[in-house]
């Protein structure tokens, strides 16, 4: 799994795919898991409920630790999911998302003042753009105050990449300790934010989160709420950059931009693999029988989003293509909840970037952009522009 395959890693899971849709393979890490490919097969595999998402139906001989501390909905099944859903749902809603879009679009426009305004008319998009755009509307949505982003942005790297377990842990740690003393802050001095009202919320029966849970929660939003937007705007600007054709047709119609984004989640989407699921039982999938007993199994959607049985020509980048059932954000009962604030971040976010820099263009060859390590989140570590 080194620099070519994290360059490119469609066409060795095309192969596999080729030759089955089930296989025994080792991550970087160093756990042995179930590595499933296709569409359909990867959109059962989400949806099964005989696979856990609980660590407690982990195999204890798995050697590899939780991304996060604590309880979250995408450590948890029904009927702690079904629970935990809900309450965080009551205050993460459709509403409170567009609401968000003039505060997205302010600060869209003024990271792109700063960006113009370089002498050389040349920048790193991820650390101009990508990066402080989502984890800016993160912050603000959790409450968050002032953020060492630079310290922040190693932290979640490490603890989502595939850095060694030592450094991993060291991570998580601080993301830990940083997050446990804001959420104390919180509870002194609340503010109109997610993280306060998420303190204390409640259903109708009086049910609240626990301290386990509001850490998870905490984890879970911010670390989710930022990794996969920067990817999402800095994958997708690579797209248009390396297919003109594109590009053209998407500044010539900016009514194509909802759709336009949608293929880049399907294209070269920012989440390359689902997060682990543990066997409860044996589970047999296009002919294989996997074991029961805490057997992880690793459904790889970007495969499944480049399946030629679901998508034609997929390795073609077509901003008109028809999308429907793409797995970027996931399938079934833990379908992204925040989809819809991805979804506004990145059509605003691409949108501003074309009509402010009409001449931008990549600032090296593409096979000379450096990729991130790791098989759950993608993206390029840098991607230098001119404009």
């Amino acid at each position: 799994m080194g620099g070519d395959f994290a360059r490119d890693p469609y066409p060795v899971y095309a192969e596999l795919r080729r030759r089955g849709p089930v296989h025994r393979v080792r991550t970087p890490e160093g756990a042995e898991v179930w590595l499933v490919l296709g569409h359909e097969e990867a959109r059962a595999v989400l949806a099964d409920p005989r696979l856990s998402k609980s660590w407690k139906n982990a195999s204890p001989t798995l050697g590899v630790e939780p991304l996060a501390t604590g309880v979250s909905m995408l450590s948890s099944d029904p009927p702690d999911h079904t629970r935990l859903r809900k309450l965080v749902a009551r205050e993460f809603t459709a509403r409170r998302v567009e609401g968000l879009e003039p505060r997205v679009r302010e600060i869209a426009d003024g990271l792109l003042d700063e960006m113009l305004a370089l002498p050389d008319r040349r920048a790193d998009l991820v650390d101009a753009y990508a990066f402080p755009l989502p984890i800016t509307v993160i912050c603000e949505l959790l409450g968050v105050p002032f953020l060492d982003r630079d310290a922040f942005r190693a932290w979640s790297g490490t603890v989502v990449g595939s850095a060694p377990a030592q450094e991993k842990a060291a991570a998580k740690a601080a993301v830990t300790d940083y997050l446990a003393g804001l959420l104390e802050e919180k509870r002194k001095q609340p503010g109109e934010d997610l993280l306060s009202a998420l303190l204390h919320t409640a259903d109708e029966d009086g049910d609240r989160l626990s301290a386990d849970e509001l850490l998870g929660m905490a984890w879970l939003l911010l670390i989710a709420g930022h990794e996969t937007t920067v990817n999402l705007i800095a994958n997708g600007t690579l797209a248009l950059l390396t297919h003109p054709d594109q590009l053209a047709l998407l500044r010539s119609d900016p009514s194509l931009t909802g759709g336009a984004v949608e293929e880049m989640l399907r294209y070269d989407g920012p989440v390359e693999t689902a997060t682990y699921r543990f066997t409860t039982e044996p589970v047999e999938i296009g002919g294989t029988v996997i074991p029961g007993g805490g057997e992880v199994v690793l459904a790889a959607m970007a495969d499944g989003d480049r399946d030629p049985d679901r998508f034609p020509e997929p390795d073609r980048f077509d901003i008109r293509r028809e999308t429907r059932g793409h797995l970027a954000f996931g399938h079934g009962i833990h379908y992204c909840l925040g989809a819809p604030l991805a979804r506004l971040e990145g059509r605003v976010a691409i949108r501003a970037l074309l009509d402010r820099c009409p001449d931008l263009a990549l600032d090296v060859h593409p096979a000379a952009v450096t990729w991130r390590q790791g098989l759950l989140i993608r993206g390029p570590h840098r991607l230098p522009v001119r404009f």
